[in-house]
């Protein structure tokens, strides 16, 4: 029987060779495939589209120039105008809403702004843009920007001091089932001259000591006060809460703090603890405010006074109080028994005194007895 010849390696070799190749090509062509359902734009970059906003104070020309906020000083009647310059800073296109608006201090005592949708009543309302209203919309490429100018209209009517609002430009988006509102504003503070008027004050001053009953030397006071503005023009202030002792002595303080700037009308609430505080059974703690104009040198020419206020707290060694307590317990209690031992031992002598002079009394009626008329 004759065998059959194999053939040779490199023909063995070849077929398994196609069918590997073959393979690859099919898996390379239903990659590609499945990338092209999952993605109808294959030519679209991996990172998503980023929504950006720049606007800035600026000139005419759409230059900015370097303030933070707009700052004027007008007359009831008057009229100022001034430039925005707005920036798509984002990726793809967008439609800016451009509004004026009102301002307020927050829960928090921070400057914020009413919302895009909240009509303002005070002076975002007097500003109009070239369209005549207080808001603009208009549509930016990703890069370009638009310089908006505007005017604001003092009312003849309106109230001497700081009126606060601000420029902001909005871009709105929808989010799933919520629309997002992203915003950027810039502060605005128009002063209407007139009578005015600048302070602080202090209200619900309240003061208590929190610590170990046990160690009178490591307690705190807690300082808890409402600072209101019953000026009319905005004012931060610097703040220095302290406490004494009996006959004025210093006991510690905190110095440094700030209080961020309050709008005419507004209050803010804070609490200060200040450690390291012996409790010495009375102590008083105060608060002083300094107070100051941001962003300018008005301070000064305003003569804003400084206001302090005080209060009284009870903060008794109880530890102390306690081994006092059991000290003249003790010295009592060993007064009354040393009364009681002397009354008993007086007692007693007296006692023995008489039972003496009853039995002395008895023998002699004795002896007398027995001495008697001889028979």
């Amino acid at each position: 029987m004759t065998a059959a010849a194999l053939p040779a390696p490199s023909a063995r070799r070849a077929p398994r060779g196609v069918r590997r190749a073959f393979a690859v090509a099919l898996v390379a062509l239903l990659a590609g495939a499945g990338l092209s359902l999952l993605d109808p734009n294959p030519g679209r970059a991996a990172a998503e589209d980023t929504i950006g906003i720049s606007g800035v104070p600026s000139d005419a020309a759409g230059n900015p120039d370097g303030r933070t906020r707009f700052s004027y000083s007008a007359d009831p009647g008057q009229q100022v105008a001034d430039h925005y310059l707005v920036r798509n800073t984002g990726t793809t296109a967008q439609s800016f809403t451009i509004l004026s608006t009102d301002a307020f201090n927050d829960d928090d005592g921070e400057f914020a702004l009413l919302e895009t949708s909240a009509p303002p009543v005070d002076v975002g309302s007097w500003v109009t843009f070239e369209n005549g209203a207080n808001r603009l919309q208009f549509d930016l490429a990703p890069g370009e920007s638009r310089v908006v100018p505007f005017t604001i209209s003092i009312p003849a009517e309106a109230t001497p001091g700081d009126h606060a609002g601000g420029i902001a430009a909005s871009v709105q988006s929808p989010s799933g089932q919520v629309t997002l509102d992203r915003r950027l504003g810039t502060r605005m503070y128009l002063r209407v001259s007139g009578d005015i008027q600048a302070g602080l004050s202090i209200a619900g001053l309240t003061a208590s000591y929190v610590g170990d009953w046990w160690n009178p030397l490591t307690g705190a006071v807690r300082v808890h006060y409402t600072v209101e503005n019953t000026g009319n023009i905005a004012l931060a202030s610097n703040v220095t809460v302290a406490a004494s002792t009996w006959f004025g002595i210093p006991t510690g303080g905190k110095q440094g703090d700030g209080i961020p700037e309050l709008l005419p009308g507004s209050t803010r609430t804070y609490e200060t603890d200040l450690p390291g505080i012996a409790s010495w059974g009375y102590l008083s703690a105060n608060v002083t405010l300094t107070p100051f104009v941001e962003g300018d040198d008005d301070t000064k020419r305003l003569g804003v006074p400084a206001t302090s206020r005080d209060t009284i707290l009870i903060a008794p060694p109880w530890i102390v109080l306690i081994a006092l307590v059991l000290i003249i317990g003790f010295v009592l209690f060993r007064r009354w028994r040393r009364n009681v031992d002397a009354k008993r031992a007086a007692e007693w002598v007296a006692y023995t005194e008489a039972e003496a002079k009853r039995k002395a009394e008895a023998e002699r009626e004795v002896v007398g007895a027995g001495a008697g008329p001889a028979t």
